[in-house]
């Protein structure tokens, strides 16, 4: 059951894949978006483009019709004219195709953007295989966008026609007209016709668009197991990963311990908290914290401290406070500084770098509020007592 789900391509594209394929160049298109914006362009030529062209490729024509003995016949003048001649018919065709061509990139840009494959100019071996090629051919898709189509002419073909036949009773007739009124009756069937076919086919063009992007995005949809592989190459295995933190983790557990053999106190919560600090008088503004720890960590802690005749005080709100307040290698809050001062003049005591009057030493009670005139280490630590946090 694992594997069949692990198979079946049941999740959505992650970002990753859908850029990947877009910088492949599979990227969703829809050949009716192509076709409607040829047929914009034809319409846009026909109304504003071509009477002005026709017009200029009349005058053109015009002295080879009604003054042909005129034209020079030498072999010559004949080259020298056929040249003058297309490159006139070409600067007059010039803003027809110009037209087409913009149409055509901005159709382009519109559904896929500034976007540039150099995978799409590989050649492919499996390209000329015949088997490729009857795939291609009669294909899903192939025999899909052939239904389209047909379903697609049926329509137009319909709707003109429906139109258009009122328009195309006298066509019969027409030979007896001049060619000018032939080719305005016929410029008029052209605009009926051309209109609803834009029409038609902007409806086409939306609604492809819309399978177009739905069934690209179905292609690229992912397997579990693709997700997961896919997570992997980016973020990493999350077994590596795991390694990494703890590896991380246990080596600043390791310049915790380190630091805590050279602190001045540890205090603890008795079970599970542990903060040491260091204070050197003549160098420190205030007590450090130079290391914490919770639990395990704590335990170790306080094992480390005993073992190297750190002096350790059990003092839990004192030890929660500073563990919550204050990161490693940052100074004790301001708040804090009253119930450490006496921790630390205990301390001090403890280790004879105080004098104090020959009664037994015990340890501080927790947030006892300390007598400046009979802590000598408050009155040396009036500077950072009074300081203010930084």
């Amino acid at each position: 059951m694992a594997d069949d789900d692990g198979g079946e391509k049941s999740e959505q594209p992650t970002d990753k894949r859908m850029g990947d394929a877009r910088n492949k160049g599979n990227i969703a298109r829809s050949q009716e978006i192509n076709s409607w914006a040829m047929l914009f362009g034809l319409t846009l030529a026909i109304l504003y483009i071509l009477p002005w062209t026709m017009d200029k490729v009349t005058g053109l024509n015009m002295k080879f019709i009604q003054l042909p003995h005129t034209v020079p016949m030498d072999i010559d003048h004949i080259r020298l004219l056929f040249k003058e001649t297309l490159m006139e018919l070409g600067l007059f065709l010039t803003p027809v195709f110009g037209l087409f061509v913009l149409i055509g990139l901005a159709a382009s840009i519109s559904q896929t953007g500034f976007t540039f494959s150099f995978e799409k100019l590989q050649i492919n071996p499996g390209a000329f295989s015949p088997r490729q090629g009857i795939k291609k051919i009669a294909g899903t898709r192939a025999l899909l966008e052939f239904a389209k189509s047909i379903v697609k002419f049926i329509v137009v073909a319909f709707v003109v026609m429906t139109a258009v036949a009122p328009m195309v009773s006298d066509l019969a007739v027409m030979p007896g007209f001049d060619v000018m009124v032939m080719l305005d009756r016929l410029r008029d069937i052209a605009l009926v016709i051309i209109p609803l076919t834009l029409a038609i086919m902007t409806v086409v063009a939306i609604l492809d668009m819309i399978y177009q992007k739905w069934s690209t995005k179905g292609g690229l949809k992912m397997t579990k197991n693709d997700v997961k592989d896919e997570a992997k190459n980016t973020d990493g295995d999350p077994k590596v990963k795991a390694r990494i933190a703890q590896i991380r983790m246990e080596r600043a557990q390791q310049r915790i311990i380190a630091a805590t053999i050279k602190a001045d106190v540890v205090i603890t919560n008795p079970t599970h908290y542990a903060v040491a600090l260091k204070y050197d008088m003549d160098t420190m503004a205030a007590p450090r914290l130079v290391g914490k720890g919770i639990d395990s960590l704590a335990q170790r802690m306080r094992e480390v401290a005993d073992e190297h005749d750190v002096p350790i005080v059990e003092n839990p709100p004192l030890a929660r406070a500073i563990y919550a307040a204050v990161e490693i290698d940052h100074d004790i809050a301001p708040e804090q500084y009253q119930a450490v001062a006496e921790v630390i003049s205990y301390v001090y005591r403890l280790k004879g770098r105080l004098p104090h009057d020959g009664q037994p030493l015990r340890p501080p009670a927790p947030f006892h509020e300390l007598d400046p005139g009979e802590d000598a280490l408050a009155a040396a630590s009036g500077s950072w007592e009074q300081a203010p946090a930084e």
